[in-house]
């Protein structure tokens, strides 16, 4: 798997909203239809958190419970996968915008922080997620926003209908550092 920003047509070749995967193990949505979802957010965040992300997430759990349950875990795949993309060295050491240690020196990101301000790039929107691979000037601004509601979504979703817990695990771990491709220094 690399870690470009773009979405994979041959991963968008004959999925189904909430059907099968390729290979038929997994219920796959396509890139167009995770954006679609995605857009229930709002859009491009606000500048030092997520403005609004808590109703949007609401709105967008809500959306997702009244489908099937494919898409939900289709989208559960989705984020993870857009957010192992975004795990990778040039974004994780970007210091915290707007804040400074002691003595004027760069905060540096938090894994979770990390993982939240990812989360952050996905909510507002594809454009947005596609623009930051290469430039991570343009990731810098979103370091300092925090979108870790979203990360919940397809989880409340999946209980709302169908009164279960979500307990599965996605196919790509979106955890900080996990991509090891996107943290080439890291080893072993």
């Amino acid at each position: 798997m690399g870690t470009t920003g773009t979405t994979d047509p041959a991963t968008d070749a004959g999925a189904t909203e909430g059907g099968p995967a390729v290979g038929g193990d997994l219920p796959v949505i396509t890139w167009a239809r995770f954006w679609e979802l995605i857009g229930i957010l709002g859009g491009p965040t606000g500048t030092s958190t997520c403005h609004d992300i808590e109703t949007g997430c609401e709105r967008l759990t809500e959306v997702l419970a009244a489908g099937p349950v494919g898409q939900i875990i289709g989208f559960g795949e989705r984020l993870a996968e857009a957010l192992y993309r975004l795990d990778q060295e040039e974004f994780g050491t970007l210091p915290v915008t707007g804040m400074e240690r002691p003595g004027g020196e760069p905060f540096p990101q938090s894994d979770d922080g990390f993982l939240y301000s990812r989360a952050a790039v996905v909510a507002a929107g594809r454009a947005v997620y596609e623009s930051v691979f290469g430039e991570p000037d343009r990731f810098a601004p979103f370091t300092g926003r925090h979108c870790e509601e979203l990360l919940y979504v397809h989880e409340e979703a999946y209980e709302q209908a169908t009164g279960e817990e979500w307990d599965r695990l996605t196919r790509y771990d979106y955890e900080s550092c996990s991509n090891r491709d996107g943290w080439p220094g890291l080893g072993d």
